[in-house]
């Protein structure tokens, strides 16, 4: 459970989940093991007790009763067996939730009045600690046999224990340290990752922590202001020269207040220094307490100073903040430091220094050569942009992204496009609340916040700076509306791609609804639909299900009701669990066609580990299976969806159809990342599907070279990537998105970027005077979807 101050929205193209090694716990539904001590009453220790501490990062409440939280030794032998605590009641949302364990004869200090309390008699240096969904003691000893255990909510492992998750155990404790989460509660289930050990701080659902133990309680805050200022802290690269140390007395403004997910405030020096490098802004982290500041105040803080990584996998920046802190008002009611303001006379073009992909944390900040640098000298300081277009709709989360620089290239609707590896769009930056929900506006790309929108510069657990919003513009409308493509000759053949999302029989009605009337009434009832991301009639239920007829016969019905045709459809079900997408989906691609139009040549053969063919050639060239599968067994297509092409025919001509949706972008490393240029990872395998997909339609032009080949989906990559390059090499295909004017091409909008991720390919057969191409956007720029993507259509003459 990964957590930020808002939760996030359904942000990546089909993310292939791939698994850690070690244990990897069944992801909670709102709490995380946050903290473990085993130190408690040895020598040596302040506290009397050991201690597990629970957290929730959710917005709402998660019960505990039937749960449990269990110990086991670091080295368990074949009589050790898990030692239980019960627990009851439930951790509030943003809370905490502290379960004692064992006292020792030692220690001066005692727990905060704990929320549970059990005999756990936990080793100082070595074990492992699961949150589980029952009572029933557990019964796994290795890392893998935990991990497939559904009851394991959660799990750490630290110092040298054998039961972990992910790469290795958390840092070994001691009698005077804990291991404990980052500030963010992040969880990527690697214990290795996401744990530090440091002093305890025991907090229970009260906020109540133990006098003295640095966590904002007991001890009184500081009185006079120490001699480290705020842009001391921040230093001038990205990573702050005093991270580890403990300040005191840094002196404050307070300039935005967040209550929820992480909680904490932020403060900012009124009295900068002259280094444009160095911020004046930084955010104080108060955990499960929620900050007693309001915007304002001038504070003196005394905390640890941390860099958190909220997304280490993903490659991502740094974020300087102050923990286990004490806080004292001065006063109140002070004016806030006027923000800087964001526009194109400030935000350089080129978004990030190149390091040939090494780590950029240690070059000196350029804040007028690269927008990574300004950005990151400007974290946690008020910050403003002003009548900024909208460059990715609001969603559910209450956020939005901007692009404060009027000269980054725009979509023919108003977005940010996304154009080349080196055109990122420097002025893009997420928009988020900080105030009510009801406050924040509903906004479609082109839409403009008029006025003022500005807040803290806050860098977020997914990537990209954000604007922590205490005050949001006035949407102005850019009257953008759904297209619906041109309507095609009665000579033409109609080919369309649309990636319906996860679609499954559960699914709303009013999903299958709005999807239905985007085929009808936009795509104009293509001849030939080409489906993308179809799951199994029981969707994520993991159960074995893989067949789909049920899921099809929902959509086929919706597109009836919605005054479209009586589709008929052909697929090949998939082995369970072998093509990647969301556990227990199966999600595979599906040809719906008009029998009316179009008749689909039915070959025996296909299934879902058999490798079509080709056969014959000239005009007897004909595929050995339809449908089928390409090269199923592939390396190439390892938990991903494989090819599936179908052999149609109209107007008594053959036309051969390849439906993709090649593996996500899951692993890449963002376009923030430390690491520039960042690693695309995930382009290895879109490569080898690529070459293998080119391959095969090469062999079939080689039978036949007036062969009417369309290739269409979910590619996951751009026009400009190695993976497209690779598919029209030799020319035997022709992306059509590159003829688009390049303000049109895009098909999905991500952090700001509109980009294309969706493409139509045709064979040389198709000349570009006999292929009319539309990327029809109903989708992707809009707050309310049916998918994330936007449909495509090519109307054709055979």
């Amino acid at each position: 459970m990964l957590m930020r101050a808002t939760l996030p929205a359904a942000v990546t193209a089909s993310l292939v989940l791939v698994p850690l090694p070690g244990a990897v716990a069944t992801p909670s539904a709102g709490a995380v093991i946050a903290e473990v001590y085993g130190g408690g009453g040895n020598s040596g220790a302040t506290l009397k007790n050991d201690f597990i501490e629970l957290a929730n990062p959710t917005g709402a409440a998660f019960g505990l009763s039937g749960y449990s939280v269990q110990y086991l030794p670091g080295s368990p032998s074949a009589s050790s067996k898990w030692g239980v605590t019960t627990l009851s009641g439930s951790v509030a949302a943003g809370g905490r939730y502290l379960v004692a364990g064992a006292p020792g004869t030692g220690g001066t200090v005692a727990l905060p009045n704990p929320d549970a309390t059990g005999t756990l008699a936990l080793s100082a240096t070595t074990g492992t600690i699961a949150l589980v969904d029952g009572t029933d003691a557990l019964t796994c000893k290795t890392s893998e046999d935990c991990a497939a255990d559904p009851r394991v909510v959660d799990l750490v492992g630290f110092g040298t224990a054998l039961v972990h998750e992910g790469s290795g155990a958390a840092p070994g404790a001691s009698n005077t340290a804990a291991v404990a989460r980052a500030a963010s509660l992040a969880d990527t289930d690697d214990n290795a990752a996401d744990f530090q050990a440091g002093a305890p701080t025991p907090v229970n659902s009260k906020g109540e922590s133990a006098p003295g133990d640095g966590s904002g309680g007991g001890d009184t805050g500081p009185t006079e202001p120490g001699t480290v200022r705020v842009h001391d802290i921040q230093g001038a690269t990205r990573l702050s020269p005093m991270a580890g140390k403990t300040v005191t007395g840094v002196p404050g403004i307070v300039t935005g207040v967040r209550t929820y997910g992480t909680k904490g405030f932020w403060i900012q020096d009124p009295n900068p220094d002259a280094d444009p490098a160095t911020s004046e802004g930084v955010f104080v982290y108060t955990g499960g307490t929620g900050p007693a500041v309001k915007v304002g105040d001038s504070v003196l803080v005394t905390a640890k100073v941390t860099e958190y990584y909220p997304n280490n996998p993903g490659g991502s920046q740094s974020l300087t903040e102050l923990s286990n802190t004490k806080v004292t008002v001065v006063s109140s009611d002070n004016p806030v430091p006027a923000p800087v303001v964001l526009d194109g006379s400030n935000i350089p073009a080129a978004y990030a220094p190149d390091a040939a992909g090494a780590s950029i944390e240690s070059l000196p900040l350029r804040t007028d050569a690269y927008a990574l640098d300004l950005y990151e000298s400007l974290e946690g300081m008020n910050v403003e942009v002003r009548d900024v277009s909208v460059a990715q709709a609001s969603n559910s989360y209450h956020e939005l992204w901007v692009n404060a620089r009027a000269q980054d290239p725009r979509s023919a609707r108003g977005g940010s496009v996304y154009l080349g590896y080196d055109q990122q769009n420097a002025g893009r930056l997420l928009v988020q609340s900080l105030g009510a929900a009801a406050d924040f506006p509903v906004a479609d790309v082109g839409d403009t916040l008029t006025g003022a929108t500005g807040g803290p510069l806050d860098y977020t657990n997914y990537g990209g700076y954000a604007v922590a919003a205490t005050r949001v513009g006035t949407v102005q409308s850019g009257g953008l509306e759904r297209e619906v493509t041109a309507s095609a000759l009665p000579s033409e053949l109609t080919i369309g791609t649309y990636n319906v999302e996860n679609l499954d029989p559960g699914d709303s009605d009013e999903k299958f609804a709005e999807l239905a009337k985007g085929v009808v009434t936009n795509l104009r009832s293509p001849d030939i639909l080409a489906l993308e991301e179809v799951q199994d009639d029981n969707g994520p239920v993991n159960d074995g299900t893989v067949t789909s007829g049920a899921t099809v016969a929902k959509f086929t019905e919706a597109i009836k009701a919605a005054g479209g045709p009586a589709y008929d459809w052909r697929s090949v079900d998939p082995e369970n669990g072998k093509d990647g997408g969301e556990p227990g989906g199966n999600i595979r691609q599906v040809f719906l066609f008009n029998p009316d139009r179009v008749s689909f040549t039915d070959i025996p053969g296909g299934d879902a580990t058999t490798a079509v063919d080709v056969t014959g050639t000239g005009k007897r060239t004909s595929l050995t299976a339809s449908p089928g599968r390409i090269d199923p067994a592939n390396e190439a297509w390892n938990n991903s969806r494989k090819p599936l092409i179908g052999q149609f025919r109209f107007h008594n001509k053959p036309v051969y159809v390849i439906a993709n949706h090649f593996n996500s972008k899951g692993g890449d490393q963002g376009l923030d990342s430390r690491f520039q240029a960042p690693t695309r990872s995930s382009e290895v395998q879109r490569g080898k599907q690529a070459e293998v997909e080119q391959a095969f339609v090469a062999k079939l032009l080689a039978a036949d070279p007036g062969a009417r080949v369309v290739s269409l989906g979910d590619f996951n990559d751009y026009q400009f990537s190695p993976a497209l390059k690779t598919l029209t090499k030799g020319g035997v295909l022709r992306d059509l998105v590159n003829e688009l004017p390049a303000s049109e091409r895009y098909s999905y909008v991500y952090q700001g970027n509109s980009q294309v991720l969706d493409h139509i390919l045709v064979s040389p057969a198709f000349k570009p005077q006999q292929t009319r191409y539309d990327v029809v956007h109903i989708n992707s720029e809009f707050a309310t979807q049916a998918s994330d993507h936007d449909p495509q259509v090519v109307r054709v003459k055979p």
